[in-house]
């Protein structure tokens, strides 16, 4: 039988070394973005070609722009993204040392914006705050999200604030801001104070302020969040996640599966959504369906210290399912 705890699996923390793998193959990964807004470009075809220039594979990106070439050669290669209203972008990728899985390629079109765009991805709320403001937004927003770098985009946030006290959108980024850096406790006031300030219309913030009550402790408010949240916008995978997370510290194992597989089909090329999957089966003892959660994990994320982590424990589950597996001996019995 396998014995392993949720925490054993939800340890997939900073503290494992990366270590140094022997690769037979390279991969080249990376996400295609819309340059004007930072919106992943879904459906978008993406072109690996040789160092010759000669057109090997191509395929279209995610719903998250998401798109991954595996099984090459260690070699230069080219990826090309050529659309139509857009600039054609061609990067050379160098994989004879090591693969590259955090390549961001940014579209720009090649029609003349006028200023009024904006109103295709940004609210009338956004529209009505600061220029500047509404700059330093987009700014934080490409720093903690493509940059990854939390604490650049919380100056940016807490400066479109100073400008913008009633920009609660600009609340919610400084929250999240928070909840990547582990300070849950300020996240939580950011994200009530911006659900507040939109007169609890803001599905977003709920959501958030939800995930860091769930952080801190307190299960059954979370929930209760949460779920206001998803009543203002069910089509958020963050809030489906986060509304698994909650039910599964509560044991509702069907209905956190249930939560689960919306968050999966919202945002199939997430790789925390397989954790939390994981985590669930881990708990029903279905093992088939644990592996198969770490295997679409690993390659999400492969190379990351959670993703080390999560191939350790993924062939400890095998080993453990092959030693109690039936001998041919015994299943002819």
């Amino acid at each position: 039988m396998i014995r392993l705890t949720v925490l054993t699996l939800l340890s997939l923390s900073l503290l494992f070394p990366r270590p140094i793998l022997a690769q037979k193959s390279a991969t080249i990964a990376g996400n295609v973005y819309y340059g004007s807004d930072y919106n992943p470009a879904k459906n978008v075809t993406v072109t690996l070609y040789d160092n010759e220039r000669t057109a090997l594979e191509s395929q279209n990106t995610s719903d998250d722009g998401l798109f991954r070439f595996g099984g090459l050669k260690r070699s230069t290669y080219l990826i090309g993204v050529d659309i139509a209203g857009y600039e054609p972008v061609s990067i050379d990728v160098d994989v004879s040392m090591a693969s590259d899985k955090g390549l961001a390629i940014y579209l720009k079109s090649t029609v003349k914006e006028e200023p009024t765009s904006n109103l295709k991805t940004v609210s009338v709320h956004e529209l009505s705050m600061p220029p500047k403001a509404r700059e330093l937004m987009d700014s934080g927003m490409k720093k903690l999200y493509h940059e990854k770098d939390a604490h650049a985009a919380l100056g940016d946030f807490q400066q479109a604030l100073a400008l913008a006290p009633a920009y609660y959108e600009a609340t919610y980024q400084l929250g999240m801001a928070q909840l990547s850096l582990d300070d849950r406790p300020q996240a939580e006031k950011s994200f009530r104070n911006s659900f507040d300030q939109s007169k609890h219309t803001y599905g977003e913030s709920a959501i958030g302020l939800g995930a860091a009550l769930l952080d801190l402790g307190h299960t059954s408010e979370a929930e209760q969040f949460i779920r206001r949240g998803l009543l203002l916008n069910p089509n958020l995978w963050l809030g489906h996640y986060e509304l698994g997370r909650a039910l599964l510290q509560q044991n509702r194992l069907s209905d956190a599966l249930s939560s689960a597989e919306q968050a999966r089909l919202l945002a199939p090329s997430v790789p925390i959504v397989y954790r939390l999957l994981s985590n669930i089966h881990l708990q029903q003892k279905n093992y088939p369906a644990l592996l198969a959660d770490l295997d679409t994990y690993l390659t999400l994320d492969p190379s990351s210290p959670a993703g080390l982590r999560a191939k350790q424990l993924r062939d400890q589950f095998q080993r453990q399912a092959d030693q109690h597996a039936p001998s041919p001996s015994n299943r002819k019995r």
